[in-house]
């Protein structure tokens, strides 16, 4: 299971979900361009001292992210039709997020294997990236029994 940021704009929403990344044992994926220098002093401060135990692989583009992926693109997205909750996961799974200022371009929407939404209440446009993240990733790695077994609870 992993976790991508495709072109993510905050980089503190980028360290809140290297560090879902770590301790949940999710590897994640930011696709660039980001909307703020990605180096490596930015990312540690970020994601205070998870980065050094989060796995991520940046892809300088979206054509590299596809060419050096393995499982299905399972896009999250407020135009998706279909519920997160009701989708079938599996343990190869991408979970990939869009930018906070304007999700994802057309090309990226085609490319997936499956769109889902997160259900909200009526009148609310969108969840944080990382909630929706956390949402998700809680909900795949439940359905594949992927929890991180043997560790301390929350």
């Amino acid at each position: 299971m992993r976790l991508a940021l495709f072109q993510p704009d905050i980089p503190q929403n980028l360290g809140a979900a290297l560090r879902l990344g770590a301790c949940l044992g999710v590897g994640i994926d930011v696709i660039e361009p980001c909307g703020f220098p990605l180096d490596d002093r930015a990312v540690r401060r970020a994601a205070m001292d998870y980065a050094t135990q989060a796995e991520v692989t940046r892809h300088a583009s979206w054509s590299d992210f596809l060419t050096n992926r393995r499982g299905r693109i399972i896009l999250l997205t407020t135009r998706a039709a279909e519920p997160f909750h009701g989708f079938s996961f599996r343990d190869d799974d991408i979970l990939l997020f869009g930018r906070e200022s304007a999700g994802v371009p057309e090309e990226v929407h085609a490319a997936a294997d499956a769109r889902l939404a997160i259900p909200l209440m009526p009148g609310a446009r969108s969840l944080n990236v990382v909630t929706a993240a956390a949402i998700a990733i809680g909900e795949a790695l439940r359905q594949t029994d992927g929890f991180p077994s043997g560790a301390r609870s929350q």
